[in-house]
């Protein structure tokens, strides 16, 4: 489709390639541009900018950095799939989606009461014959596998077991237990056979691994996760002030 050019000024302390890049982003937040649209030439855009293509270049390439579009030799500018973009706050990646405007789905893969991890045990302080609720499940939006998730869980919680269970968070809010507080980390690593498999992903496709322990006002642990998210479909802003 052609691109319209909007408000570059000149007279701005706002870099003219930014201004563009700022621009096509809108257009593409708004869907006016659609995934997997092509974008004209480099030298068709300058024109349509009324600017060198020296700077249209710097425009496009501050949007391949981000991940909003991708160049390749003879295939052209192309709008590349959204990632869904979560705030490091504590909220549950169901409730995310839903306000995203998103249809979130959850498959439970396995849910039994067990003995945790040698981790797990030691952040519950658990003693040898003391038992944990196990849950893995598969969290899709609209259709697309994006997060395969482990949780481990107090006991109490046994009766998840027989159930399915979309959003953890609201679940244990019923019941009295309101997460206050997380410690999470976030790494990256390879997608290995089962993972992959489950996400729709080759193996050895890079994954963003997201381990939390989620906390009561009193300090008590509520939830233990090891998620393991899609990076092409995902991503984690985080604001510092």
């Amino acid at each position: 489709m052609p691109i319209r050019a909007g408000n570059v000024s000149r007279a701005s302390p706002v870099p003219l390639y930014h201004q563009v890049a700022e621009h096509l982003r809108a257009l593409i937040a708004s869907g006016d541009l659609d995934a997997g649209e092509h974008l004209p030439n480099e030298i068709a855009m300058a024109e349509t900018f009324a600017l060198s293509r020296p700077t249209m270049r710097q425009a496009l390439n501050e949007l391949v950095r981000d991940g909003l579009i991708t160049r390749r030799r003879g295939v052209g500018t192309v709008v590349t799939p959204q990632r869904f973009r979560r705030t490091a706050q504590l909220t549950s990646i169901y409730d995310d989606l839903l306000s995203a405007g998103r249809t979130p789905t959850t498959k439970t893969l396995s849910a039994a009461v067990q003995e945790g991890p040698h981790d797990v045990a030691a952040t519950y302080d658990l003693g040898p014959d003391d038992r944990v609720v196990a849950l893995e499940r598969l969290r899709s939006a609209d259709g697309v596998p994006l997060v395969l998730m482990r949780n481990w869980l107090p006991i109490r919680y046994a009766f998840l077991v027989s159930r399915d269970v979309d959003s953890l968070y609201q679940t244990m809010r019923e019941r009295g237990d309101v997460p206050t507080t997380a410690r999470k980390s976030i790494t990256a690593c390879a997608a290995t056979s089962r993972p992959a498999e489950l996400l729709g992903v080759r193996r050895g496709s890079p994954l963003l691994r997201v381990r939390h322990v989620g906390y009561a006002a009193d300090g008590r642990v509520l939830d233990v996760g090891d998620h393991l998210y899609r990076a092409d479909e995902h991503a984690v802003e985080v604001v510092v002030s």
